[in-house]
Parts: structure tokens; C-alpha cells; sequence
């Protein structure tokens, strides 16, 4: 009984150890560095798209903030219709 354990134990250690082994001889291939560039661009482009949009939030978030001190010290509320549209215009993109 215990051989048939062990034995169990031996063939799923293989498995695995062999499963191990194919992934990494695919890594070091030029299809498998590839795949790695690939994501590695594609990561990339999904953080510089994420910048892109916090820097157009913040732009939209400051220029209402700047709007407001205007009309504040002023009075003269002229760009609130200008900041309404680009901010649903940021909010689209």
C-alpha cells in the first residue's frame, strides 16, 4: 500500500516537474519572448492610456476650480458654460 503511495507521489511530482520544464523551454524561444514583449507593450499602452485620462480628469477638475475662484472674485460667471461642455466631452472620452 505504501509503495502505491509513493509510487502515486512519484508519477504526479513528474507531472508537474515536466509541466514546469515546458514553460520555461517556451520562454526562452523566440515565439515565447514574443508573447513577453507583446505583454509587456500591451501593459504599457494600458498605463500610458490610464495617464492620459487622469491627466484629462484633473485638467477638467482644475479648470471648474479656476472658473469658480473667477466668478467669485469677479462676479462674472463666463465660463461655466464653456467648462460644462468640455467636461462632459472629457467625461466621454
Amino acid at each position: 500500500m505504501k509503495g502505491m503511495l509513493w509510487f502515486g507521489l512519484g508519477i504526479a511530482a513528474g507531472v508537474a516537474a515536466s509541466r514546469k520544464v515546458r514553460v520555461a523551454a517556451h520562454r526562452i524561444t523566440p515565439a515565447g519572448a514574443a508573447e513577453n514583449v507583446g505583454d509587456g507593450i500591451r501593459e504599457l499602452a494600458a498605463a500610458v492610456g490610464s495617464f492620459g485620462a487622469e491627466v484629462r480628469a484633473g485638467m477638467v477638475q482644475r479648470e471648474a476650480e479656476l472658473h469658480s475662484t473667477v466668478a467669485q472674485r469677479t462676479g462674472m460667471d463666463l465660463g461655466s458654460r464653456q467648462a460644462g461642455v468640455r467636461a462632459s466631452a472629457a467625461a466621454r472620452a
